[in-house]
């Protein structure tokens, strides 16, 4: 870990194996806000004045929340303690959006 990572990691009161979760600044095509505006912006050019999908808030979240739970479920092979820790979740919480988004927890732990 770098000077500059173990000062911020600090800073925060994290521990120094914890890198903080930041926007790559340089590359801007994979800025995950970037990434959604985009999406979005197509989704409401398509609708060409009809009405948005009900509860688009839940179906977006859905959209972010399944790939997320599932990288840090392969990051953390599975253990779901681990994962919900990670995330900043009770391990409840955590097991309800695993049932609710239909998430594989052994396809997780094993994929490459």
């Amino acid at each position: 870990m770098s000077q500059l990572a173990h000062t911020v990691t600090a800073n925060m009161g994290l521990p120094a194996t914890v890198v903080p979760f930041k926007r790559p600044e340089q590359s801007p095509e994979f800025c995950l806000s970037a990434a959604a505006d985009k999406c979005l912006t197509h989704y409401f050019k398509q609708l060409h004045g009809t009405s948005p999908a009900p509860e688009l808030h839940t179906i977006i979240m859905s959209e972010v929340e399944r790939p997320l739970i599932q990288h840090v479920l392969h990051y953390a092979r599975g253990n779901q303690l681990r994962a919900a820790e990670i995330l900043g979740l009770n391990r409840n919480t955590l097991r309800k959006k695993i049932r609710e988004l239909g998430i594989d927890v052994k396809a997780c732990a094993q994929r490459q």
